[in-house]
């Protein structure tokens, strides 16, 4: 292939110490650079997006129903029951769930408080985190976080005193005082999200309907899937099941949709910010192959006096500006695996785990980046070396001959 072989003895031309080739090595380690930074950095964004990932969906229901009207328990318990019955469902529960005031002896505090229909042989998400204690939802008795347990003093068998946001809102407009609820606390969890460590509590269905009263509308149907992948999916079944007008469905992404926006965004910019280096990169190869044209003019004459047509001169140029593009694209591809693949195996970047919930940098390289990386390199460098090329292809014979 005569355009390879003359773009490859261009390239190699490259190499001696000129203007042209500074520019060809200074592209060269542009591409590289960025391609290796980006493949760090996504990776980096891919790392703390899956930790947050597997903290929020361990803990939180895959899929909340959330009922606008209150339904009788019958009516409930038939929803439960055919959400139950879909192949993809781990788990259906019933829930309740309202603001409460916790006060001891000491202080008080504003929890979440969820009470939840499902047996302490079941696995749910709070059992699998409690450090302290038994996984124990019967009568009276509560689950809580660490955090809060710290904040209020107590510990695992002390009582706490509670109200509910309902009892108070009425006792004010009736300017008596409120009824509160005694609780034993019968466990202790730890979920590594302090937002729920120091503001959520658990306890049973029966428990949360004599505290919350029989006027509390807020009831649903949590439900925790084998893949929380396939939410979406699941998703669109259950709106076959209840009306989208009388309920909410949230997905595990929808309940912290904001949050990941928010790490999209920071991804996007990452990633436009980051190409701009190699989008440098490829204005040093539109320069270089141009002044190329320009000191290889009679050369371009003498190839078309031969024969060679225009299409070959541009392939010629073509080549020569996408294998800058492809050895910077390479390099910076094996130099950026090659530091993920340290940082995963060595952690060389570590973490301190007394104020973090992880020791290292958390890395994770997926295909998908590797790929689009390496595509819009490529890209960017065809599209530096096409315009030069064109203008090659365009040289007149007679006067590229007489040009020197």
């Amino acid at each position: 292939m005569i355009e390879f072989f003359v773009a490859k003895k261009y390239s190699r031309a490259k190499h001696k110490l000129s203007f042209i080739g500074i520019l060809s090595v200074i592209s060269t380690l542009g591409i590289t650079i960025g391609v290796a930074a980006l493949v760090i950095v996504l990776s980096v964004f891919n790392g703390f997006s899956s930790i947050v990932t597997e903290i929020l969906v361990s803990f939180d229901p895959h899929i909340k129903v959330i009922l606008a009207e209150k339904i009788s328990e019958q009516n409930l318990t038939e929803l439960q029951s055919r959400f139950q019955s879909l192949t993809e469902v781990e788990s259906a529960y019933p829930f309740f769930e309202g603001k409460t005031l916790f006060i001891t002896n000491k202080t008080y505090e504003v929890v979440n408080f969820k009470g939840v229909g499902i047996s302490t042989a079941d696995k749910w998400s709070v059992s699998t985190k409690i450090i302290s204690g038994e996984n124990d939802l019967s009568e009276n008795k509560i689950i809580i976080g660490l955090a809060l347990a710290l904040k209020l003093g107590i510990r695992v068998g002390d009582t706490i005193t509670v109200t509910s946001a309902y009892d108070i809102e009425r006792t004010i407009a009736s300017l008596s005082l409120p009824q509160t609820k005694s609780f034993v606390v019968s466990a202790l969890f730890e979920s590594n999200n302090k937002d729920y460590d120091a503001a959520y509590a658990f306890s049973s269905l029966a428990s949360a309907k004599k505290l919350f009263g029989a006027k509390k509308s807020l009831s649903g149907v949590e439900i925790r899937l084998n893949d929380f992948q396939d939410a979406e999916k699941v998703k669109v079944q259950i709106e076959k099941i209840v009306n989208s007008n009388t309920a909410s469905i949230q997905t595990w992404y929808d309940l912290h949709k904001q949050l990941y926006n928010v790490m999209l965004i920071e991804r996007w910019a990452a990633y436009i910010i980051l190409c701009l280096i190699i989008a440098v990169a490829s204005f040093n190869i539109f320069a270089s192959l141009s002044m190329t044209v320009i000191e290889k003019k009679r050369d371009i004459g003498i190839l078309r006096s031969l024969g060679v047509k225009q299409d070959s001169v541009q392939k010629i140029f073509m080549l020569s500006g996408l294998m800058i593009g492809v050895a910077g694209t390479i390099t910076g591809l094996i130099i950026g695996l090659l530091v993920c693949y340290l940082q995963i195996n060595y952690k060389f970047y570590s973490l301190d785990p007394m104020k973090y919930i992880i020791d290292a940098l958390p890395i994770q390289v997926k295909f998908s980046d590797i790929l689009v990386i390496s595509l819009m390199a490529l890209f960017l460098s065809y599209i530096a070396a096409y315009f030069p090329a064109k203008q090659a292809a365009k040289t007149v014979i007679i006067d590229s001959i007489k040009y020197e």
